[in-house]
């Protein structure tokens, strides 16, 4: 059985860049939100009326926040009994409860490792901007809203903290 990592933290800190080089280090499973559920999410958003782009609205929590996770989730219980999987999300909720490294544990019967990526808000902002996503457009007009109704807290739990510096321009 492999190692489930869970690679977390708030949009622009670098979760997929630190997870990618887990991953290769490892030899593991990679499964990003991003990659594994985006053109899903986006088509189910334009069907719904809605902003295709847009992942903090109530809409998108509601109809699809807990199916992107589960979809990550059933994809890595597949390759576990094979494999290490760094499955990569902000799992902004998730890490404020207690039980929930306890309740992976006991879901998947593997070890899991959690690493919480972070870096200051400042540098946060410029890899946003530099990265160019659609979905980031809305927090770019409004820093500061979005900023202000943003977690950034760490987990509750143990975890290994990855205080990501300034990339190279």
């Amino acid at each position: 059985m492999g190692t489930l990592w869970i690679i977390c933290g708030p949009a622009g800190v670098g979760k997929s860049t630190h997870a990618r080089k887990k991953a290769a280090e490892l030899a593991a499973c990679l499964l990003d939100s991003d990659t594994v559920t985006e053109p899903v999410v986006r088509a189910g958003m334009r069907l719904g009326g809605e902003d295709p782009w847009d992942r903090d609205s109530a809409v998108y929590r509601a109809a699809f926040r807990v199916p992107v996770y589960e979809c990550l989730f059933a994809t890595a219980a597949e390759n576990l009994p094979h494999t290490d999987v760094v499955l990569v999300g902000p799992f902004t909720s998730e890490i404020r409860s207690p039980e929930w490294l306890s309740e992976l544990r006991a879901r998947f019967g593997v070890e899991v490792k959690v690493i919480f990526v972070t870096c200051d808000e400042e540098e946060r902002k410029r890899r946003i901007e530099l990265r160019g996503n659609p979905r980031d457009e809305l927090k770019v007009r409004d820093w500061e809203a979005y900023v202000a109704s943003s977690d950034v807290r760490p987990p509750v739990f143990e975890y290994e903290c990855l205080p990501n510096e300034r990339l190279k321009s």
